[in-house]
């Protein structure tokens, strides 16, 4: 019985020593660990990369928020009521909300668009407009597209953490906005066209 109990015993510290013999192998580098893989990180992807930002013209002031027309649309792919937090939070400081709803299929493929990054979409009329919300939103992308009016459409992307402390947009009536670092001449920029109403029946 004792020998048993010797032998047992001899087999779990000789288990033991190979284990920690190990052990010590895998932390001085030695010898790799099978499980020894970097962890993947998936590529933040920017919606925006490639598209180019208008400048303002010289001497551009903000607009009242009151004369700021926006339809907010919730592209984040999350069920959070984002639109209607937007629109209530964009209607406290004086913009003119006219609706809020999910975002409509830009790409055409017949479902709503998801957007990694919160955009701002106007036309050529509503650059001022659109320089003015975006100074209430953390690195909004801006978008140029083809609508003849002056609304512009907020995009509320997956980026979404919270709009600017009003304190912090930095916007003075009566002095002129700064065009965004890298942007190009309107008259350069081809518009993107709008996206197509579904057909009915």
């Amino acid at each position: 019985m004792h020998e048993r109990q010797a032998v047992v015993f001899g087999l779990l510290i000789a288990a033991l020593a190979v284990v920690g013999l190990g052990a010590l192998a895998v932390y001085t580098g030695a010898i790799d660990a099978p499980f020894d893989r970097p962890l993947s990180t998936p590529e933040a992807v920017d919606d925006l990369a490639d598209v180019e930002v208008p400048c303002l013209a010289e001497g551009t002031l903000p607009v009242a928020t009151g004369e700021v027309q926006v339809n907010v649309y919730n592209a984040s792919g999350k069920d959070d009521p984002l639109g209607r937090l937007n629109q209530d939070i964009l209607t406290s400081r004086g913009f003119a909300v006219l609706s809020t709803g999910n975002a409509p299929d830009l790409d055409g493929d017949g479902d709503a668009d998801v957007m990694t990054r919160t955009q701002i979409h106007f036309g050529a009329a509503g650059v001022a407009q659109a320089y003015t919300l975006a100074a209430h939103y953390e690195d909004a992308g801006l978008v140029l597209d083809a609508r003849e009016d002056a609304t512009v459409d907020l995009y509320v992307g997956a980026d979404f953490d919270g709009v600017v402390d009003q304190e912090l947009v930095g916007l003075t009536g009566d002095v002129p906005m700064e065009s965004r670092s890298g942007c190009v001449p309107i008259e350069e920029i081809t518009p993107r066209p709008l996206p197509v109403p579904p057909a009915e029946g």
